[in-house]
């Protein structure tokens, strides 16, 4: 039962037919986990947050640096030197004091993923390495678990969302990291700071979809943004039967981490 404070509070949302007071129980027993609290995680962690996800974990290893601001908004000047973790969740808290923000101070590896997302519902990737992007829907994978996958550079990004065992997983488009010969970091391509908030928005939104099993989500779906032209372009995907992750007769069934060299300018410490 929803208490008068919690009514008031979530009254826009209780209001909507899709919503209502059931939907925003469902949404106060969920557990979401963003991994990377920077350019990507930081509108989800607000926004989901303020939505009033009862359980949200939070993880990445890295500390606030004066060049995150321009896009990780979740993070303040004062902030500088802090570990993001611990930023983040003191913002998380301050907008809504109902949730549980569980801070987890490390790095995804292949020796640890799998315990960490093990206790959620839908995971969020906010990470600006291909390697670790490839672990996580390779460990979403393995465990069953529905993520959102995104990555944004300069003034272009794109997104899905992915149900093991029903739709394309990421080694479905992309058998294997790029070079990183051909992948520029954030230093060298830059990104345009509120593109990450584009992107991470809809990431917060795929979750809240997927909790309240209502919309139909970005599977099977490349959304492509290039906010230069803002124009918006989805590509069809169809889930491999050969891929080598969820395919008939998949070759990986263990989980391996890979060169961090190959990086996105979506978030975390780049």
């Amino acid at each position: 039962m929803l208490t008068e404070a919690q009514i008031e509070r979530y009254s826009r949302h209780i209001i909507l037919r899709e919503i209502g007071g059931k939907g925003q129980k469902i949404l106060f027993n969920s557990r979401v986990l963003i991994i990377g609290v920077g350019g990507l995680g930081a509108p989800v962690a607000l926004y989901l947050a303020a939505a009033g996800i009862g359980t949200i974990g939070i993880a990445d290893a890295d500390a606030v640096e004066i060049s995150n601001l321009q896009r990780q908004v979740i993070h303040h000047t004062t902030d500088v030197g802090k570990a993001k973790v611990l930023s983040a969740r003191d913002k998380m808290t301050a907008i809504n004091p109902e949730v549980e923000v569980i801070p987890h101070h490390t790095w995804v590896r292949a020796d640890n993923i799998l315990s960490i997302i093990k206790d959620y519902d839908f995971i969020i990737d906010g990470t600006d390495s291909f390697a670790t992007k490839f672990l996580i829907n390779d460990a979403c994978v393995l465990a069953g678990k529905p993520y959102s996958h995104c990555g944004v550079l300069g003034f272009s990004g794109q997104t899905l969302t992915v149900l093991p065992g029903q739709s394309a997983c990421c080694r479905c488009i992309f058998r294997e990291p790029p070079p990183p010969e051909l992948v520029p970091s954030c230093a060298q391509a830059g990104v345009i700071g509120v593109l990450p908030g584009l992107f991470g928005t809809i990431q917060a939104t795929e979750a809240i979809k997927y909790l309240l099993s209502k919309g139909e989500l970005l599977t099977d779906r490349l959304l492509f943004v290039d906010a230069l032209e803002m124009r918006f372009q989805e590509i069809a995907l169809e889930r491999r039967n050969d891929c080598a992750l969820c395919g008939d007769a998949p070759t990986i069934t263990e989980l391996r981490d890979q060169s961090e060299a190959m990086t996105l300018c979506d978030l975390g410490k780049a």
